[in-house]
């Protein structure tokens, strides 16, 4: 049970004090838990790569984060240097504003800047930050991600006050169709809350607290 709950986390580091050695312990401990990927800042980035290299981890980072209003060119400069420092996986953050606004086209478009940028080079996972939208706007989010492309939708960036929900994440599934993933952030800390945003429709995980989940104890972080 470990083992494949482990490959469904994203063991991840984006306080904005992480010091270098946190970066490197938590790509050790995935190495040894066998995470599915570590999350990190995209300075970061390189140094994972070089950590992590000839192993099963792979190397996410995010992208317009954690407030979504860069514009669609910079999210598309900071997919191209991630993927060229050795990302593989990107988790870029909607132009809320703009969802909230009713511009769909111009929130699509600028999720269609990072899939182009990572098409056959890295997955991108959009988060919608679900904490800041309503039930309409949810599903609008999640249309416009698979609409544009995208390989997963995701719940928050766990910096704006909420985090994943088991409501949520039903929502998200049932927008999406079951073959596109679903990643729960921000919250899940225990292996009962990530065996039940599972059961929900997650198909990966967003967590600091990796270990605690996979060993059956309870985390204290946030993200």
């Amino acid at each position: 049970m470990e083992q494949n709950l482990a490959k469904m986390i994203d063991h991840t580091q984006l306080k904005p004090d992480t010091p270098k050695e946190k970066i490197t312990q938590i790509c050790e401990e995935a190495k040894e838990h066998h995470f599915a990927s570590v999350c990190v800042n995209p300075h970061w980035v390189a140094h994972c790569a070089d950590l992590l290299e000839g192993t099963d981890v792979k190397v996410c980072t995010v992208i317009g984060f954690p407030l979504g209003a860069t514009t669609k060119e910079t999210k598309a400069f900071e997919t191209k240097q991630a993927i060229e420092k050795g990302a593989t996986e990107v988790d870029m953050v909607i132009n809320v504003g703009e969802l909230k606004s009713g511009n769909k086209d111009l929130v699509q478009q600028d999720i269609e800047a990072v899939v182009r940028e990572a098409e056959g080079k890295a997955l991108v996972k959009v988060i919608i930050e679900t904490s800041l939208l309503s039930e309409d706007e949810k599903v609008v989010a999640s249309e416009l991600a698979k609409a544009a492309g995208a390989d997963f939708v995701k719940t928050s960036t766990g910096f704006s006050g909420g985090g994943a929900t088991v409501e949520d994440i039903s929502l998200m599934r049932k927008t999406v169709g079951p073959d596109m993933g679903v990643k729960a952030s921000g919250g899940v800390r225990d292996y009962e809350g990530a065996k039940a945003m599972i059961e929900a429709g997650a198909t990966r995980i967003g967590a600091s607290s990796g270990i605690a989940i996979v060993n059956g104890g309870q985390g204290t972080s946030d993200y």
